[in-house]
């Protein structure tokens, strides 16, 4: 079994069913299926994909980017979701680290295609566009024979080095994380998920788009998230059943009006953690249930949620789900006792090959066929987990990876900056934004104006830090190591950023 034929096999029960609505627009299995096929003779036919070969996915949410998906997989090729956050230059890091040649993407996001043919010279383009105009025909062409342990999907993540890595996740792991969803969740064909974050991002990847199309369902696809009445309104007029979302959106339902009488039976949150006042200000005002989980892309991403049926304990992110093993473990690999804090890992058939073309930083991530989360963690009396702390130096704004080196690595090349350090400081709004302190060099001269530009012009708006803070010089412990603990404090200190 693969991604491709699971699909099939779903559409098959019923071609005429609605896959997918779009506002006004509705998309059958069907139509589906044959915007795939079309999207996978393109490939194969004018750029000779072959089984195996990287093409970049690069879209915001549309319709079109779910045939684009099953087309590369059709085609046999590896799909490579690109965050279309990013800036043209981030890109261009990412298409070259994949050996991705062929970029799948649109016409709103053209503008950013000269400079990314330039940064890898040979790159070829599809705008979805093309595949999507009625009377576009291509003949089809035979799917290659993909088995579950081919790859299937690079989802890169932000690096701890401040370059990305590319998890490598095979059609197994997401047919297994998919079942496992299906299990704890109750999916059902009648089920209908609404789908309000990027689908670039591995959470949405797996439960917002293959969950509810492999076991038979609907999507309903939000155009926008702002006003959050539209969303309510797509909620209801398509009535659908599953809201997965972050904490800031469920933050934004419980002060913005939404009427209690919803069609949803329940929603997820994930991709951050849930404070508990948000959670319980949630259950008073909607009699559905929101249930907190966690997950990460190295693991397809799905790892672990409170239970559906059963008790559901604040601040906790649940439960193991379905086949996949979690244990807190020391340094040493040692498995440790309730209640002691350690880093949580997994096992089970949802976790990655390992890094694409990283085996140091794989076996950094992969210890005798345990994933590493770099999560601090612990587990209760009742085999419950709740996260502590994070190993890894790294911040969440609306759910997406930030991590600070690569930030800094930007900041250094501006000149005159003698020392750079980013932190994460509470955000009401976006969960957490970046804060950045920074040391000049003697005689130079940095205006905040000027290094805010120069940083916005080279990474994505998401990671841009609020704002920067000038030291005379950045705090350092014996060895020489910034002491972002005492930059904290100072932050903390000095109020909101």
């Amino acid at each position: 079994m693969n991604l491709a034929l699971a699909l099939a096999r779903a559409a098959a029960w019923a071609p005429a069913k609605t896959a997918v609505f779009w506002g006004e627009r509705e998309y059958s299995y069907a139509e589906i299926l044959a915007d795939s096929a079309r999207v996978a003779a393109v490939l194969q036919q004018r750029y000779g994909i072959q089984p195996g070969d990287r093409v970049a996915l690069w879209l915001k949410n549309c319709p079109e980017f779910i045939p684009a998906l099953f087309g590369i997989l059709q085609a046999g090729g590896v799909v490579v979701p690109i965050n279309n956050f990013l800036k043209p230059a981030e890109v261009a890091y990412i298409l070259q680290d994949a050996g991705a040649d062929v970029l799948l993407t649109d016409e709103a996001l053209a503008p950013g295609l000269p400079e990314l043919t330039a940064a890898r010279p040979g790159l070829r383009t599809l705008l979805v566009e093309e595949f999507a105009t009625p009377g576009f025909t291509m003949a089809p062409v035979p799917a290659p024979d993909r088995a579950e342990s081919d790859l299937a999907v690079l989802i890169y993540t932000s690096g701890t080095t401040g370059r990305p890595k590319g998890a490598m996740l095979t059609h197994g792991n997401l047919l297994h994380n998919v079942e496992s969803c299906r299990r704890v969740l109750e999916t059902v064909s009648q089920d209908r998920i609404a789908v309000l974050l990027p689908m670039f991002h591995s959470f949405m990847l797996t439960v917002g788009v293959l969950l509810p199309l492999l076991v038979g369902g609907s999507i309903v696809l939000v155009r926008s998230l702002h006003p959050p009445h539209r969303v309510l309104q797509e909620i209801c007029l398509h009535q659908a059943t599953i809201l997965p979302a972050i904490p800031q959106f469920f933050r934004a339902m419980t002060q913005a009006g939404f009427p209690e009488a919803l069609p949803l039976r329940m929603a997820i949150s994930g991709a951050a953690p849930l404070p508990v006042q948000i959670l319980e200000e949630f259950s008073r005002k909607f009699p559905f249930p929101l249930i907190e989980g966690y997950g990460l892309s190295e693991a397809s991403p799905v790892v672990t949620k409170n239970p559906l049926r059963g008790v559901r304990k604040p601040g906790s992110i649940g439960l193991p789900i379905y086949d996949v093993e979690v244990t807190i473990q020391d340094d040493a690999g040692q498995v440790l006792p309730d209640g002691t804090p350690g880093e949580l890992c997994v096992r089970g058939g949802n976790v990655m090959l390992g890094y694409w073309n990283q085996p140091a930083e794989t076996a950094k991530a992969l210890r005798n066929g345990w994933l590493l989360t770099g999560d601090i963690a612990y587990r209760d009396s009742d085999g419950y987990f709740f996260i502590t702390d994070r190993k890894k130096d790294m911040l969440l704004v609306n759910g997406i990876n930030v991590y600070p080196r690569e930030v800094e690595e930007i900041m250094y090349q501006f000149p005159g900056v003698r020392e750079a350090s980013v932190i994460g400081v509470p955000d009401a709004r976006k969960g957490e934004q970046a804060l950045a302190f920074v040391s000049v060099a003697e005689g130079a001269t940095v205006e905040e104006g000027a290094l805010l530009h120069f940083l916005r012009s080279r990474l994505a708006d998401y990671k841009l830090p609020r704002r920067v803070v000038f030291l005379p010089a950045l705090p350092r412990n014996a060895t020489g190591k910034i002491l972002k603990t005492a930059l904290r404090e100072l932050a903390a200190k000095s109020g909101p950023a």
